[in-house]
């Protein structure tokens, strides 16, 4: 008979041995510098079900059980309303890697599914809720979430593209009407990488839980972020570099060479102090 615990070290072990690069430091770079755990935190950490999010769970499993920082954590799953399928092979993936994952039912999808106007958004802002409240009560600080390197460059050219907005998926937030924090320790974790980590240990994952999309290969979904994926897939063929360029791009931001923008309400117009100390070269 298999020893569970010898699974369990196995799939650390690879996180910080095989993957120590791609996976294991990343991770922590992250934490470090966003600053994302701080000592007596309480974080829940939210599995979907997916590859991310199943990874997220034990990397932050692994940084607990080193004690530096001293942390506590709560592994929820919120079920929307899982296939029995998708719930099955949830628990299953939990008992392999040997998180302590706890389990609560909900009617989101199909409260979702009975509004008439786009039911998508309606599920994800349900489901934050769910999440954020759930949190407070088991007494937590943080929610971690399992968004990677790629979601975060995907967002910064949909906001452009379909949103005429230049913006990002931060490492971390506050919630406007919980206090509790939003963390995101993948940050820098590549999303090929997850696909890889999972692969050498023969884990595989529900790829989407919404019965709306569920049975469709990501090909023929038609939302707005396989658009962009498909877009990178061809930018990186011409340019590899193509990624992280789009991503220093939010951190080397020039307010000077941007015709407007916005600091929450405030918002300031290049032509607002445009002849403000102007002189010309040769002139006094």
């Amino acid at each position: 008979m298999c020893d569970l615990s010898t699974i369990h070290d196995q799939y650390g072990a690879s996180i910080a041995g095989e993957f120590n690069k791609s996976i294991w430091k990343k991770f922590n770079q992250a934490v470090r510098d966003y600053k994302l755990i701080s000592p007596g935190d309480r974080i829940a950490v939210c599995i979907s079900g997916g590859k991310d999010s199943m990874l997220l769970a034990k990397c932050i499993q692994r940084l607990q059980s080193f004690g530096k920082p001293d942390f506590q954590a709560e592994y929820i799953v919120m079920d929307p309303g899982y296939s029995p399928e998708n719930r099955q092979k949830i628990e299953e993936n939990a008992r392999t890697l040997g998180i302590p994952a706890q389990f609560w039912s909900t009617r989101i999808f199909q409260s979702a599914e009975e509004s008439a106007h786009n039911p998508c958004f309606l599920c994800a802002r349900l489901r934050r809720g769910w999440l954020y409240q759930k949190a407070q009560d088991l007494g937590c600080n943080k929610i971690a979430l399992g968004h990677h390197f790629d979601d975060v460059i995907e967002t910064i050219l949909m906001g452009m593209l379909y949103g005429s907005q230049m913006q990002t998926m931060m490492p971390k937030l506050h919630s406007e009407n919980y206090p509790v924090e939003v963390i995101r320790p993948l940050y820098l974790v590549r999303e090929d990488s997850v696909i890889a980590w999972a692969e050498r240990n023969s884990l595989s994952f529900i790829r989407c839980a919404c019965r709306m999309t569920e049975g469709r290969p990501d090909e023929e979904s038609g939302s707005k972020r396989q658009t962009v994926k498909l877009l990178l897939r061809q930018l990186r063929a011409a340019d590899p570099a193509v990624d992280m360029n789009i991503f220093r791009s939010a951190e080397n931001v020039n307010l000077r060479t941007l015709i407007s923008y916005h600091d929450g309400e405030k918002r300031h117009h290049f032509l607002d102090d445009y002849n403000e100390g102007y002189t010309l070269k040769g002139t006094k």
